[in-house]
């Protein structure tokens, strides 16, 4: 144990509702709710109680009977923080929570520090430092492939993978320290052919955790979508229905959207940040001038464009512009007014962009199961597996890991360059370090 006094805090959100959670942890953790909690049918003291046992009575202060509640009783090692836990479940009321803290705190117990219960989990052992981070991302989590992907974390799934990179590693270090001070015993004939292969692979599965990075942070914090197309195209009206709500302004007048409207939403368990624009024409408008420019920024960082064309009328150099801008983006050209009598062609689109062409009708709302689907298969291959697959969604992680592959990289360059085997170690042992910066060790 790394800690000796006794904290306690509110679990729940500080609002009212069915039922509020305070949570006390520590080595005095029973003791302190001993003081403070009265069983409703005479028996055993608490601190005589089994571990996983919950206990129906009250709260009081003196004779003051504060609430009625149940307590849930964790005894350490196998508990959230590897201590002592008490759980009470009271009403969920703001003022008795407030009061059965104060409570817990005039009995012996200490305020926690943000995150402390998570914060000792770590330090006591319970989780390493990527479950920990694992938590908070649970709880923040914006769609169901968020959850299931902070969810497989949180169960551990990053920390075996590191544990077996890094296993293969600290085998290599101690075989190339232990020859070198004892050569009489252990020859290193031939070993740097057999290092070189066993670093290539390392790389290899370094790199593949590296790639997932992209599709991570797009898991996390959403796909940044622009909506690009000239002016009346219906990019707005297509932000309105995707949103399922009037969020941008809707006229037959050219240049009503001037800036740049942003929604967050979700979309067959995707989560979006889509960006409305300003029509994209020459103009001589300075408002719109200005609008048309910040459409073309943040057309430039998108990971995915959403280019809005008006079938029933003829392509034009303002078509061409935002054609010019697809190139090498990941794109989906929707074919709005499907409704009305088309004068341009899918083939012709898809000759001309490379991009998936979709017809849609914002105003019939049709093609949006086909738009859903295409965005899916564009950035997951139509499906995310959580069961075999390890997704980077943490900056740190990529980070740790970007050194990791540097570090590899060196010894493999120490190899082909027949260096001395000592500078194979210390290269390994700095990916090994990095990697273990992830987990905590």
């Amino acid at each position: 144990m790394v800690y000796t006094d006794t904290i306690a805090a509110i679990a729940t959100a500080l609002s009212s509702s069915g039922i509020g959670i305070i949570r006390i942890s520590g080595s005095d953790a029973v003791a302190v709710a001993e003081r403070m909690f009265e069983p409703a049918v005479a028996g055993k003291r608490l601190s005589e109680q089994k571990t996983y046992t919950i206990h129906y009575g009250y709260i009081r202060d003196g004779e003051e009977r504060i609430d009625e509640v149940l307590l849930l009783l964790m005894r350490g090692p196998h508990s959230y923080t590897a201590e002592d836990t008490v759980e009470i479940d009271c009403h969920g009321g703001v003022l008795v929570m407030k009061r059965i803290l104060e409570l817990a705190v005039k009995c012996g117990a200490r305020l926690a520090e943000p995150g402390e219960f998570t914060k000792r989990a770590f330090l006591n052992g319970r989780i390493d430092l990527s479950q920990a981070e694992a938590v908070i991302d649970v709880i923040q989590s914006k769609n169901e492939y968020a959850l299931q992907s902070s969810v497989s974390q949180l169960s551990g799934s990053m920390s075996r993978k590191v544990r077996e990179l890094r296993e293969k590693l600290i085998y290599e270090i101690a075989f190339i320290e232990s020859a070198l001070d004892d050569p009489e015993h252990i020859s290193l004939d031939g070993y740097p052919e057999r290092l070189a292969v066993v670093v290539a692979e390392q790389k290899k599965q370094v790199e593949k955790l590296l790639a997932s990075a992209d599709e991570g942070k797009m898991i996390q914090e959403g796909i940044k979508t622009v909506i690009l197309g000239k002016p009346n195209a219906g990019k707005s009206s297509l932000l309105n229905l995707l949103a399922g709500e009037e969020k941008a302004i809707v006229t037959d007048i050219a240049g009503t959207t001037r800036d740049v409207l942003e929604e967050n939403l979700v979309l067959k368990g995707i989560s979006l940040r889509i960006l409305d624009t300003a029509g994209i024409r020459k103009t001589a408008d300075t408002v719109e001038k200005i609008g048309v420019d910040r459409a073309l920024e943040h057309a430039k960082d998108a990971d995915l464009i959403l280019y809005v064309v008006d079938a029933s009328v003829p392509l034009d150099e303002n078509d061409a512009k935002i054609m010019e801008i697809l190139k090498g983006r990941k794109a989906i050209v929707l074919l709005n007014k499907s409704d009305l009598t088309a004068v341009i062609e899918k083939e012709e689109m898809e000759q001309k962009t490379g991009a998936p062409v979709i017809s849609i009708s914002a105003r019939e709302e049709t093609g949006m199961e086909e738009l859903e689907e295409q965005m899916k298969k564009m950035f997951f291959q139509g499906e995310i597996s959580f069961n075999d697959e390890v997704y980077i969604t943490n900056a740190r992680h990529k980070q740790a890991l970007l050194e990791a592959k540097k570090s590899l990289e060196l010894t493999a360059g120490s190899i082909e360059m027949g260096m001395p085997e000592d500078f194979f170690s210390i290269d390994l042992m700095n990916a090994y370090e990095e990697l273990g910066s992830i987990i905590g060790e």
